[in-house]
């Protein structure tokens, strides 16, 4: 399977018309991303759907893989919700590598608000893979 980047990930992606266009932050070990949803991102009434913190504990971990050198996709996630987050409240979601196999990585992520509050967690074991990145100059059609 060819796994490439066209610039449309829901989360990162700069080409998504409908995505979330968030920058990260890579210190060499861990990374992170801030996050301050939207009414679009409710599930019940000014409460942030649970899906979206999941989607953003899922990215954090994968984008660190790549930014070490470890392309990889998640096998397995097992998520903590461990508050409600409201809309327009700001988190910080990271992620750390905490073993590393020649086929799997297993990584933690969380989400926290500024007021050091765990929003939620996340476990993962990420298969690596062969990214395939196009060249800007060649067409992807």
């Amino acid at each position: 399977m060819n796994f490439a980047d066209d610039g449309h990930c829901f989360v990162c992606g700069p080409n998504n018309p409908i995505g979330l266009k968030l920058d990260f932050a890579f210190d060499g070990k861990t990374i992170s991303t801030v996050f301050t949803p939207q009414k679009v991102h409710q599930g019940y009434v000014n409460i942030v759907h649970g899906g979206i913190i999941t989607t953003l504990l899922d990215e954090v971990m994968v984008k660190l893989a790549i930014a070490l050198d470890m392309p990889a996709v998640t096998a397995q996630m097992d998520i903590r919700l461990k508050k409600a987050l409201n809309i327009g409240e700001k988190i910080t979601v990271s992620a750390k590598i905490n073993s590393i196999t020649r086929k799997l990585l297993e990584a933690s992520a969380k989400a926290v608000t500024d007021e050091g509050t765990i929003i939620a967690e996340a476990s993962g074991k990420l298969v690596r893979v062969n990214l395939n990145i196009p060249d800007p100059g060649e067409s992807t059609e």
